[in-house]
């Protein structure tokens, strides 16, 4: 086992968090951190060899403006949770210093407001914000996670792995989450992990069937996806990367970069039985350009 190039230390978690209510159902906001110009093959691989470079040489006029989100998560007794946290601030004046020089040249940016502004204008201080679930730490995700210093974030025990011995080609930048902050791993597969509806592993995150947290690894090792519970006994599936638009669950495209594609294959199939046992769900994909845009402000 390669060894762990962060001094952040995490502890398992055991049980629900605090605050969870019989009953709840939460409010979701989507946020828009940013947008990452890629091309058309980050979502479909082109065919034949040499792949993945080949949907990397599509010239740069036909590349495509991938929204790159997070979501405010509003319980009503464990208060506010954020999904994910977008780009630091930093990045719309100095990409190099955040995201690294590999990542500031490869990348095309284009940054809106980073998301503790986003969440002051609704009234809410990044101080405030409790718990941070992290589908990933690719440094899209990752990149503002030290603008919540009082929270408890929440990421599976094999993405931390990953992450913490990850570089740059990986798409993580250590630095990123390496802070003594308060990390929780998930070890999907420890004994006192369930299952809910299609997904084979989950976690009930704060005991009351509110926030789900599923296990959907391969586009990074350790990808979660979260189900959470709206008003009227309905639900929202927020994807991650685990469905980059609503083509891979619908087609079953294969984007250009995966880690696993047995797993990745695998948890696009519990997705889309969930989608297909559950229709009226409200189901959010990681960077899909059209299924942003049709987003409602809020969702409760």
């Amino acid at each position: 086992m390669p060894a762990v190039s962060v001094a952040a230390r995490t502890k398992p978690l055991h049980g629900p968090l605090p605050g969870g209510r019989e009953g709840a159902t939460v409010r979701v906001r989507p946020l828009l951190a940013g947008k990452v110009m890629a091309p058309p093959g980050y979502f479909a691989r082109p065919k034949g060899p040499v792949a993945v470079p080949r949907a990397f040489l599509t010239r740069r006029r036909h590349w495509v403006a991938l929204p790159v989100p997070a979501f405010l998560v509003d319980h009503p007794a464990a208060g506010p949770v954020l999904v994910d946290t977008g780009f630091h601030a930093s990045v719309a004046t100095s990409p190099k210093d955040n995201l690294g020089a590999l990542a500031a040249r490869l990348y095309d940016l284009r940054m809106e407001s980073a998301i503790p502004a986003q969440l002051e204008a609704l009234g809410i201080d990044a101080h405030e914000v409790r718990t941070v679930v992290m589908t990933h730490l690719h440094l899209d995700h990752a990149s503002g996670v030290v603008a919540f210093p009082h929270a408890t974030f929440v990421v599976s025990a094999r993405e931390w792995e990953a992450a913490a011995t990850g570089r740059a080609l990986h798409g993580y930048r250590p630095r990123q989450f390496d802070h003594a902050f308060d990390w929780r791993t998930i070890d999907y597969e420890g004994a006192d992990v369930g299952s809910f509806a299609s997904f084979g592993r989950s976690v009930d995150l704060f005991g009351d069937g509110s926030v789900r947290l599923v296990s959907t690894p391969g586009h990074s090792p350790g990808h979660q996806s979260l189900v959470l519970r709206l008003g009227g006994s309905r639900e929202l599936l927020l994807c991650g990367d685990a469905a980059a638009r609503r083509r891979a669950i619908d087609e079953g495209e294969l984007p250009a970069l995966v880690a696993d594609e047995h797993r990745y294959r695998r948890s696009l199939a519990e997705i889309r039985r969930y989608v297909e046992q559950t229709p009226d769900a409200v189901v959010v994909c990681g960077h899909d350009p059209e299924g942003f845009a049709a987003l409602r402000e809020v969702y409760h």
